[in-house]
């Protein structure tokens, strides 16, 4: 990553780059509302989104209307929420362990997540609001506050340890949810087996508020650090010199990606690649400086988690997929070809 550094990321680049990756996440996420079992002209799909309600009315049924506004529309923000989450969060994790496999749920997340999510649909939790979600999201923080707790040594972070701890505490945490799917029934089963797949399908106004709200924040403090991220690539003893606070930046960096990781986790299960593969594709494209492939990854992994969520609805039509299986077959072959290249 070190010798695309060089390349200058002047303000009207960032610009460029940024328009262009928002008009492709506009492009993708227009296609992906007209996309489903039940066509919807584009112009009738503009007229509702664009006129008011009376015109609105005219210009759509009461069934295209509520196809759009409670199914499809919301779903395809989640989708490009949760996909902008979990590649800014790869963006992180990349570049603080200095370890291109490195992924949103090398450090336990999704693992800790699973067990408290499993837990909350075996304890029937969702009859309550929030009830999985929560269990979900503690399981997360667990976990990764335990890896933390597991890695430090003299107040400073080592990342093989943080690698090593995030390995270990995955094992245990996924025992934990075998264990749990061995005593439940087979009802029970699909429903665990569905969410750890990935689900979108279960996006609420209240899901899309919650994920946006910790997506905006983490980012605002992930995005303030890109200098700081640029110098640590380079080496931790570098950036020490040129007035970084290598500690606490990583520790500030780590556990902002590990919140935002554990609240897209928390919300729709675990979606593989997505933050695995979508850094990889920017960094090659625009280099490694971070004050753009922060943006750029944001963008581009929003539109690709939206494109995926609209083949899993409707390559098998009316049956739908997990998500997470259509970003494996697109991921997988992308990073076995990765993996040759860089060999």
């Amino acid at each position: 990553m070190e010798d695309t550094l060089h390349k200058i990321v002047t303000p009207a680049r960032l610009i460029r780059v940024t328009l262009l990756f928002s008009l492709a996440f506009l492009l993708v996420a227009f296609i992906a509302v007209l996309v489903g079992p039940s066509e919807i002209a584009p112009l009738e799909v503009l007229r509702s989104l664009f006129r008011d309600r009376h015109a609105a009315e005219t210009a759509a049924s009461d069934t295209e209307r509520m196809i759009l506004f409670s199914i499809r529309i919301p779903r395809v923000l989640f989708a490009g929420i949760v996909g902008a989450a979990l590649s800014t969060a790869g963006v992180v994790y990349q570049a603080l362990l200095r370890n291109p496999l490195a992924d949103p749920y090398i450090l336990g997340v999704s693992g800790g997540a699973s067990a408290g999510a499993v837990a909350g649909i075996l304890l029937g939790a969702s009859t309550v609001p929030f009830g999985t979600p929560l269990l979900a999201f503690a399981g997360a923080l667990a976990a990764t506050f335990l890896v933390f707790g597991t890695a430090r040594k003299n107040a400073s972070l080592s990342s093989n340890t943080l690698i090593l701890a995030g390995v270990i505490v995955n094992a245990f945490t996924t025992a934990l949810v075998f264990f749990f799917l061995s005593i439940s029934s087979s009802n029970e089963v699909h429903n665990v087996v569905f969410w750890i797949m990935g689900d979108l399908g279960i996006a609420s106004g209240k899901d899309i508020g919650i994920i946006a709200l910790v997506l905006l924040g983490t980012f605002i403090l992930i995005y303030a650090h890109g200098r700081s991220l640029n110098l640590l690539v380079v080496g931790e003893e570098t950036a020490l010199r040129l007035g970084v606070s290598v500690e606490s930046t990583k520790k500030i960096l780590l556990v902002a990606a590990s919140i935002l990781t554990a609240a897209a986790v928390s919300l729709c299960g675990t979606i593989g690649f997505v933050g695995l593969i979508i850094p990889h594709m920017m960094r090659m494209l625009l280099g490694a400086d971070h004050r753009l492939l922060l943006p750029a990854s944001l963008l581009f992994g929003g539109a690709f988690l939206i494109a995926a969520d609209t083949l899993a609805r409707v390559l098998l039509a009316p049956t739908e997929l997990p998500v997470g299986v259509v970003t494996a077959f697109c991921g997988a072959p992308f990073f076995i070809y990765l993996l040759r290249r860089r060999a």
